[in-house]
């Protein structure tokens, strides 16, 4: 018997086929599709399965948006998804809906050690509750309970809670985007369309110049790539501050979730954004950000911080769910 996995995001659909012999879990099948080429998930799976002949027992989608009694209409997509309906139309007997984050959550239990990256030590002993905060197409976060003998995973959007600026940069970053967009999220900072709207802050605002043709190719390119590439080589000043500032933002929301989680046991820092970043995270601002707590500083930097590498963690945490959960 095969389980169908699914990790649904705003820019790509990832869909797998797994299947457990000889007591370890292997992929039959995987393909990627465009999200936005698509009207419904249903026409994505159907196309994934035309040619299938195992047999499905269970099947579960992670998908970027609040899950409400099988139901979840995406965040950024025009979908309403709903897993009685995929039931019915793919003959498959059991599916559910589970929140992206969750889904990341549960695939960190198929995670070898080095598919992370510490960034933080902390406390080698730590034990207790635990969070994954996570920017790539969105801000993803979700906690993870500790029960005294297992991690329970759970979702929630506090990525689109209120945006918190701790100095007067970031005061003046929330005025810029507030003229935009009415309500600032963390979200409008910590994703890739959140990375444009920093670069644009930094070069509107005048905390850096850039050069005219860098700004046509930017806006009229794959942005947050770009800004990466340009900031990370040192090509544009701009790009670069721009990333210092993403960077610094990130650690200090990750702080905020590790206090709100009481996330004594660890943050994982999920997303296709970070390893990308990798090394401008570790330059120290992501952490001393993270740490900057006031009186609770202490108790942040006893806390591990992780980052995770494997972009398939929340397919496999789909498959993990629908094998061991549901």
């Amino acid at each position: 018997m095969a389980y169908l996995a699914g990790d649904i995001g705003g820019t790509k659909t990832h869909l797998a086929l797994y299947k457990e012999e000889r007591g370890k879990v292997i992929c039959l099948k995987e393909e990627k599709f465009p999200s936005q080429k698509y009207p419904n998930l249903r026409l994505i799976v159907k196309e994934f399965l035309k040619e299938t002949t195992e047999e499905i027992a269970k099947g579960c989608f992670g998908i970027a948006g609040p899950v409400k009694k099988g139901k979840s209409q995406a965040t950024n997509l025009p979908w309403l998804v709903e897993s009685e309906a995929l039931s019915k139309e793919l003959t498959i007997e059991k599916v559910s809906l589970i929140n992206d984050l969750e889904a990341n959550a549960y695939g960190l239990n198929m995670l070898k050690e080095e598919e992370f990256f510490t960034l933080n030590e902390g406390d080698r002993k730590a034990e207790g509750n635990k969070a994954l905060v996570s920017a790539g197409t969105g801000l993803g976060e979700a906690g993870i309970f500790f029960d005294g003998k297992k991690d329970i995973p759970f979702a929630c959007e506090g990525g689109h809670a209120d945006f918190a600026p701790i100095n007067e940069r970031e005061d003046s970053l929330l005025r810029f985007l507030r003229k935009k967009f009415g309500h600032v999220s963390y979200e409008r900072i910590l994703s890739g369309p959140g990375l444009y709207n920093v670069y644009q802050f930094i070069v509107e605002t005048r905390v850096e110049k850039e050069r005219e043709e860098v700004l046509k190719e930017i806006a009229a390119g794959d942005s947050p790539r770009l800004i990466s590439e340009k900031g990370l080589s040192g090509e544009s000043r701009a790009c670069k501050k721009a990333l210092e500032l993403f960077i610094s933002i990130y650690g200090s929301e990750a702080g905020n979730v590790a206090l709100k989680m009481f996330a004594l046991g660890g943050i994982y820092i999920g997303g296709g954004i970070a390893p990308k970043l990798l090394s401008i995270i570790k330059l120290g601002g992501f952490l001393d950000s993270f740490k900057r707590k006031g009186r609770f500083s202490d108790l942040l930097g006893g806390i591990p911080i992780r980052v995770v590498l494997n972009d398939k963690t929340a397919l496999l945490g789909a498959a993990y769910y629908a094998k061991y959960v549901m």
